[in-house]
């Protein structure tokens, strides 16, 4: 495409220009501290470089100016006295002690690279696992590190069944050929005046409280422009929600039943006749056996699984059904069930049978600036090594273009040395044992089994303090040059470098400088601007002049289905095998899955072990989110510790009643695998059967020999390491546990 077909933003001022005695630089927010969205900003800097205000870009059509807090912290964060400033080392067996020995970075990349080098001559690159965790812009830096290493054990360390945003991509991929989001203009610079798109009649937000959870390039505040612009919303949550009061109904859930819900709604839009015939007819395959399968999901069966009333499935199937057009934004809630893939595939399907595909308004498939969602340098590795892959003997599923390695088989085989003994990891921008890891002891044990563990990140964390050998320390955003191409509808946009704290260095940069050592053909660049300039490259524009024009928009056309736009053969349709969606999936029948959607109890539950409930009453649903943090980041940041103090359990008033406890005081949540500490905060927005728990916790000002007490109050000590049939999913969502106060002294 030729570099004057893109659409670009007018700006008033250049990228970076003066403002009294500071300099303003134009930038996005798209790396950590973290966030998943990219939100344009305007960096403040004083005449010594140091940053000291962080404001909105008005300018940019994204979020039009507006940002949350944790983006507005940024400066203490960035500046915060407790960053990794340098590298450092230290002996092996001094791992859970603070006894750290700083290096230069010459001697950091030749210490890593030869221990890397002697690992994969003596035992084969495939022994060293890279993972990565969420928040930086690591994704096509630690892909080609370990495929041009040799490695094919790339991974999302250590999250049980990839349950995070990999099984709504990996299940649409597999049944419709590409992934959808929902259509709020984000694709058009003159966004909601922009003459071809239309404001969504309903907006169903399922698993997902978009104003606090940010998600797949989702900005969550969209709700509110499109609500002022008379969208009506339906919410699919287990909690009471600001958004929830909102809307038009609100399906309060039995978490982890989504896929009974969907079905449910399904067999009333299919036997009331409210489906879309026309799209149904032309462009999906397998309806009859669809409309087989929701029989076994009548409205009723349906409210006594999921606590939801009859009546309520029914009037919101209708009302789905006759909005046109609909749209929706769902989020981890899906992926964090156990059977993530035929949840999924039943709530997608609810828009699919109602033709809400990629028209104006509704889901659509997004467009790419480049392509880089299965990794950068797939082309290094070998097919002899990429066999090797842990999982893919298990899990067909993986091999649909998500290079990585299956996280359960892989601490499988890190505590049990089958298939082969894994020697070291490259954990970068993953606090595991915090945040990711279920069953946080068991990925601890497995860590510690390893020769050498390399740790790259911001601050010194509870796994990296616990397992390192070696800790290298990361850049915030505003330390780096960078791109933003990220999730949902890429758009164009860079991240400028307008300051630097100590030795810090970007993840890009750490990991040119080590890819060069481990295999220089693979990474020929002399410099990040390079590196960036040649990523993008098709655009035929360099990184110099993206940045000058940034933001960045691909033109948009709707139902390109119809136009052979979505096929690398050009016909028209789906890129699935039969060219259409497949409410039926062909794909799934070859990986020996049921090619329906259907529901599977969680296990435990009330419904799979009501024997246990007696022990363990109430549902645990864990991962709510929090406005002061971004998963395990932001804890010792002042400003936003006060917000949230404390690790809490969210509990109904008579569920507190009957308990005897009060607001505030320590409790102990327990189930069979574990327990975690948490304090008590009653609120009538949470069913009486459900608790509910955020997650990412650790205290960064306790002792970092006692691994600044994350096992104490970790949630995921209650939280199976098990996936689904798939390899795609967990029960994050859907423990069971009892409560009892916390004693003295404990």
């Amino acid at each position: 495409m030729a570099e004057n077909e893109y659409l670009t933003v007018p700006h008033e001022k250049p990228y970076k220009y003066e403002e009294g005695n500071l300099t303003v630089t134009r930038g996005s927010a798209w790396t950590g501290p973290g966030c998943h969205l990219g939100c344009g900003v305007l960096l403040y800097t004083d005449e010594d470089g140091k940053l000291v205000k962080v404001e909105g870009d008005p300018e940019n059509p994204y979020n039009e100016g507006r940002l949350c807090v944790r983006c507005l912290a940024l400066p203490e964060v960035t500046n915060h006295k407790d960053r990794l400033l340098y590298p450092m080392k230290r002996d092996p067996k001094d791992r859970g002690k603070n006894k750290w020995e700083r290096m230069s970075w010459d001697e950091a990349i030749d210490y890593v690279a030869d221990r890397f080098i002697e690992i994969r001559d003596k035992y084969g690159a495939e022994t060293i696992i890279f993972g990565q965790g969420t928040g930086r812009d690591i994704a096509s830096w630690i892909t080609r590190l370990a495929w041009s290493y040799g490695s094919p054990n790339y991974t999302c360390f250590a999250l049980s069944g990839l349950a995070c945003y990999l099984p709504r991509v990996a299940g649409m991929a597999a049944t419709s050929g590409g992934y959808t989001v929902a259509d709020c203009s984000q694709q058009f610079p003159d966004r909601y005046d922009n003459p071809n798109w239309r404001c969504p009649e309903l907006m169903v937000l399922w698993g997902n409280y978009p104003l606090r959870a940010n998600s797949d390039g989702f900005y969550g505040h969209w709700m509110i422009d499109l609500m002022k612009r008379g969208m009506k919303i339906m919410m699919v949550d287990p909690r009471v929600t600001w958004l929830s009061l909102k809307a038009e109904e609100h399906l309060r859930l039995r978490p982890g039943t989504d896929a009974a819900l969907a079905l449910g709604m399904m067999n009333v839009i299919i036997n009331e006749d409210l489906y879309d015939h026309d799209f149904v007819e032309k462009w999906c395959y397998g309806f009859d056996e669809l409309t087989g399968r929701v029989q076994e999901y009548p409205p009723a069966k349906v409210a006594e699984i999921t606590w939801v009333p009859e009546d309520q499935i029914v009037r919101a199937a209708r009302l789905l059904a006759t909005s046109k057009p609909a749209a929706m934004q769902w989020g981890l809630a899906v992926d964090m069930v156990k059977e993530a893939l035929p949840a999924g595939q039943a709530i997608v399907g609810l828009f699919q049978i109602t033709g809400n595909v990629d028209v104006p308004g509704g889901n659509i498939f997004p467009v790419e600036l480049i392509a880089y969602s299965g990794g950068w340098g797939g082309e290094l590795i070998s097919e002899e090594q990429k066999a090797k892959r842990i999982g893919l003997d298990v899990y067909p599923l993986l091999s649909l273009g998500f290079q990585v390695a299956q996280t359960d088989e892989l601490l499988k085989t890190m505590l049990t040395d089958k298939p082969y003994k894994m020697r070291g990891i490259w954990l970068q921008t993953n606090n595991a044992i915090a945040c990711m890891g279920a069953e946080p002891k068991k990925v601890l044990e497995a860590l510690l089994r390893l020769e050498f563990n390399v740790v790259v990140d911001l601050f010194m964390t509870p796994t990296a303090m616990a397992c390192a050998d070696v800790v290298l320390p990361a850049c915030t955003y505003p330390e780096k040059d960078g791109l933003r191409l990220g999730d949902g509808l890429q758009r164009g946009e860079v991240i400028n470098k307008v300051t630097q704290v100590g030795e810090a260095k970007s993840d890009a940069e750490i990991n040119l400088l080590l890819g060069k050592r481990l295999n220089p053909e693979a990474w020929p660049w002399d410099s990040i601007e390079d590196m960036l300039s040649s990523m993008i490259a098709t655009t035929g524009m360099t990184f110099p002049e993206l940045r000058d024009q940034a933001p960045l928009y691909l033109p948009f056309e709707y139902k390109r289905y119809e136009k052979g736009l979505l096929r690398a053969d050009g016909k028209p349709g789906f890129n699935t095998a039969t060219g259409r969606i497949e409410l039926w999936s062909t794909f799934y029948n070859q990986c020996g899955l049921d090619p329906m959607p259907y529901f599977d109890e969680p296990n435990p539950g009330p419904g799979a072990t009501p024997e246990l409930m007696d022990e363990y009453p109430y549902v645990l649903t864990t991962g709510a989110r929090r406005w002061s943090s971004f998963h395990s980041e932001h804890r010792q940041v002042a400003r936003l510790r006060r917000m949230d103090p404390w690790p809490y359990i969210e509990i109904h008033p008579d569920t507190a009643a009957e308990l005897g406890f009060v607001d505030g005081e320590w409790v102990w949540v327990e189930n069979q695998l574990g327990r975690a500490k948490r304090t008590v905060k009653i609120t009538p927005i949470v069913d009486p059967r459900v608790v509910s728990c955020d997650h990412g916790w650790w205290l960064p000002e306790r002792d970092p020999e006692n691994l600044y007490d994350v096992f104490d109050v970790n949630i995921n000590n209650l939280v199976p390491m098990s996936c689904g049939k798939s390899g795609f999913g967990a029960n994050y969502k859907t423990s069971i546990c009892k409560l009892y106060k916390v004693q003295e002294g404990e």
